[in-house]
């Protein structure tokens, strides 16, 4: 007689064979369909503010089949999650991080007094801000500068499945002024080369100012920006700029940026500008709260806290009035070393600027989903849309502080990230 091991040799041969031969799709036909998810919620709250009760989320693979309405919505055989205690909305978009910077706080250093690490080590290293980032919610990034091409690296890991972490759209290095004096074409070189090395964006550091300094001084002319913008946008890339003061904000605007990060005092004209042309303001009014709070970790000279709070300030007021004026406006946390985390707390500040908790949640959702060219699959619970989906618990269209400190459960194209049991 045949052992039972012998007796399935040439099933398991088959097995190998067919596994080798038969293309992936196929096999998946051979093997039949996937079973779709269908997930529960007691309230769904899309990215426009919308309001479904009652709601059943579809999934097939890493896109939403549909979104329907009570126990008859759930297809026959498919794997049901109760999520019903809590509010689906969509995955958030964090339109400003630097997931790059990572910072060990056992290490003995300070995160600025870091010692240099070999590219490869930074980007494991930096898997953690990834993680954290996706643990609050936020299931894509717009990352906006990096050095040794590990922003490439890990943008691809992710996509890959080799690294747990959110959607990433990178810009690798970003561009500066120069020492030799306004050089627009070396600026149009520049872009080119990021753009043909990998880059998703382009970043211009178009003044000064970072971590503990507000300087606001302007550092890239107006026809070095438009050299690199115009030379991105005929590549179909576009362009983010860097200002902290107003002047860099005018220039940008002017030369055609798709967006600016931080600024403060921007006059009537420059809204109106913006307002005209569409563009989209990252004010990142939280990173200086961060450095406040912070400014044990980076040992920061006791004098730099008051301008840090003064330049919060101004940078919530000329919010409050972009908004007011119709300034499309995303929401970035310019997030570094221990800020991962907290990517989310912007949407305070926004609310202090004069927003509804519906148009907070959609400087996280629709308004940075267009932002990337990806208003057709990301920011929203739609059908053909990435089943990027996050259950809160409580009501987000009545607090924010729903979204920011209550996510309970995180999908990210269909896979569950984090998981709450419902008390």
């Amino acid at each position: 007689m045949l052992s039972k091991t012998a007796e399935t040799m040439p099933h398991i041969r088959l097995a190998i064979l067919l596994a080798v031969l038969i293309p992936l799709p196929l096999l998946a036909l051979v093997r039949g369909p996937a079973t779709p998810t269908a997930v529960r919620f007691g309230r769904l709250v899309d990215g426009s503010g919308a309001v479904t009760t009652d709601a059943v989320i579809v999934i097939d693979g890493d896109k939403i089949a549909g979104v329907r309405t009570g126990t008859g919505a759930i297809p026959r055989g498919a794997t049901v999650i109760d999520l019903r205690p809590y509010t689906a909305i969509p995955g958030l978009i964090d339109a400003h991080t630097h997931m790059t910077y990572y910072w060990d706080p056992a290490s003995g250093t300070t995160p600025l007094n870091q010692p240099r690490r070999p590219a490869g080590v930074t980007t494991v290293l930096a898997g953690e801000n990834a993680r954290r980032t996706l643990q609050t919610g936020v299931t894509t990034v717009r990352d906006l500068g990096a050095s040794n091409d590990i922003d490439y690296a890990m943008r691809d890991l992710i996509n890959m499945g080799r690294m747990t972490g959110p959607r990433m759209f990178v810009a690798g290095q970003g561009l500066s002024a120069g020492r030799g004096g306004p050089n627009p074409d070396l600026f149009r070189q520049q872009a080119e080369m990021r753009i043909a090395a990998g880059s998703d964006w382009v970043k211009i550091y178009g003044s000064r100012g970072s971590f503990q300094s507000v300087d606001t001084t302007q550092t890239v002319t107006f026809d070095e920006m438009k050299a690199a913008i115009d030379a991105a946008h005929a590549k179909g890339h576009r362009v983010a700029v860097h200002s902290y003061g107003a002047s860099g904000v005018k220039d940008a605007v002017r030369a055609g940026a798709d967006s600016v990060e931080h600024g403060i005092e921007l006059d009537d004209e420059t809204i109106a500008e913006m307002v005209a042309r569409g563009t989209v303001w990252v004010p990142t009014i939280d990173h200086n709260r961060y450095y406040i709070d912070a400014r044990d970790e980076y040992r920061f000279a006791p004098e730099t806290i008051l301008p840090l709070q003064s330049y919060i300030d101004k940078n919530l007021e000329s919010t409050r009035r972009a908004f007011k004026a119709g300034v499309k406006i995303a929401m970035g946390s310019d997030a570094v070393y221990s800020m991962f985390g907290q990517n989310t707390r912007e949407l305070g500040w926004f609310i202090k600027a004069g927003m509804t908790p519906a148009q907070a949640l959609a400087t996280a959702t629709t308004i940075p989903a267009a932002l990337l060219g990806h208003e057709h699959d990301l920011g929203a619970l739609k059908p053909g849309y990435f089943a990027d989906i996050v259950a809160v618990d409580g009501d987000p269209t009545r607090s924010i502080d729903v979204v920011i400190n209550h996510v309970k459960w995180v999908m990210k194209s269909g896979k569950v990230i984090r998981f709450s049991a419902p008390e």
